[in-house]
């Protein structure tokens, strides 16, 4: 890390603090931490459509298909969205340290993470508000090919309090553009795929259904849902019998799209 050319960036990034340009420098000023090869800033909210307030890469894939995949649905599978809905505390996380036991195996992993070409990932995760959460998304991807070293990791986490601060300072009174909170996740799926397959999937089996497409074991989900590994697969089995499928594939195939509108 540069010292003097990141106190010299940290201090524009203040004076630009509720200004159009305040990404620009907040997203330099970053720059300096870790040495990562792309930036991504996402607010979350409760029930609601992520929005995207910065994104920052030389390699196209890794946003490639942000818009139109991701923000349509594949977000729901991302464990840093599932951080988000625990209403995990503010601190810095790494995706290897808190992704599902088997999340390299799982659609969502397949199917969109594995394609934006990154290999590692820390996020910062802010609260400026009870019901938003502000991950600042460090990634290295294809452009380095590494990873982060547990120095990086130490250097990054040193800065959390001022990462806090400026995400605070900044985003406070970001609001959702649309204040209709209806369903939740589960509630819909569990009508989407009655409405659609005639399906009707009880509580208890849209939430298997949910952390299975997350990438979670059978084990994992049994700790989650505090019933033993063994339910969890009574539950697994009655789950697709009920959608006549035997693979968690198909079951991506089924609900997923559902889910992206």
């Amino acid at each position: 890390m540069n010292t003097d050319n990141s106190e010299v960036l940290l201090a524009e990034t203040i004076k630009s603090l509720k200004k159009n340009d305040f990404s620009v420098y907040f997203n330099q000023w970053l720059r300096t931490l870790a040495n990562h090869d792309n930036t991504t800033v996402l607010a979350y909210f409760r029930d609601e459509t992520p929005q995207i307030l910065l994104t920052d890469s030389e390699t196209r894939a890794v946003h490639q298909n942000m818009s139109h995949v991701y923000l349509s649905g594949a977000y729901l599978l991302d464990p840093f969205y599932e951080l988000h809905n625990s209403g995990a505390d503010t601190n810095l996380y790494r995706m290897s340290d808190i992704a599902p036991d088997q999340f390299s195996r799982n659609q969502y992993f397949l199917e969109y993470y594995q394609r934006t070409t990154i290999i590692d990932e820390i996020a910062f995760i802010i609260w400026p508000s009870p019901q938003m959460s502000v991950h600042v998304c460090l990634g290295r991807d294809v452009k380095s090919k590494r990873r982060f070293t547990m120095r990086e990791l130490s250097s990054a986490k040193k800065v959390l309090p001022i990462v806090e601060t400026l995400v605070c300072g900044h985003w406070e009174n970001l609001r959702f553009s649309n204040e209709d909170h209806g369903e939740n996740v589960l509630e819909r799926m569990a009508r989407l795929v009655a409405e659609t397959h005639g399906i009707n999937l009880t509580k208890r089996q849209a939430e298997v259904a949910l952390l299975v497409l997350r990438g979670h074991s059978s084990t994992s989900i049994g700790l989650r849902l505090g019933i033993s590994p063994q339910t969890v697969k009574v539950f697994r089995k009655q789950l697709y019998r009920k959608c006549n499928i035997s693979s968690q594939a198909e079951l991506f195939a089924l609900i997923t799209p559902l889910l992206v509108n």
